[in-house]
């Protein structure tokens, strides 16, 4: 990463940065979840959802927050309705059966080993750290259009 990427932030909180970081992520794992007319699938209960919209989330398998290593794992986040993030608790069962589908049960079992170690280790934002997440994501989801 250039000085100049890392200037044009400096300004910026850690809090700042993780906000960014996350709305663009997000917005590119709508998009990649989606086909070329703009709808998708919710990965816990297929629900269609069209994009954008306020009732297709970027879900997370394991939470960003209680899992902040997994927060910008493309294989833990994916399109997901809002009944079913918010009001479901994710509805993981179906979450994970769909997850195994998609992406195969070995790449699920490293999200698994991923989160134990989680667990057993402090995290600590970096700002380097989001500023190549956001630089990565600005914009990425149009390219999945």
């Amino acid at each position: 990463m250039d000085s100049k990427t890392i200037q044009k932030y400096k300004n910026k909180t850690i809090p700042q940065l993780k906000e960014i970081a996350t709305t663009h992520f997000n917005k590119f794992i709508r998009y990649r979840d989606t086909d070329s007319n703009g709808f998708g699938r919710c990965i816990s209960s297929g629900q269609p959802l069209r994009i954008p919209s306020k009732k297709a989330h970027a879900g997370h398998f394991y939470s960003g927050g209680k899992f902040p290593e997994l927060k910008f794992n493309e294989d833990n986040v994916n399109l997901q309705g809002l009944s079913d993030n918010y009001f479901n608790g994710g509805n993981l069962l179906r979450y994970r059966k769909n997850l195994i589908k998609k992406i195969g049960i070995e790449r699920v079992e490293e999200l698994d080993r991923i989160a134990d170690m989680s667990k057993r280790n402090s995290y600590k934002w970096d700002r380097f750290y989001l500023i190549e997440i956001i630089e990565k994501y600005k914009g990425k989801w149009k390219e999945v259009v």
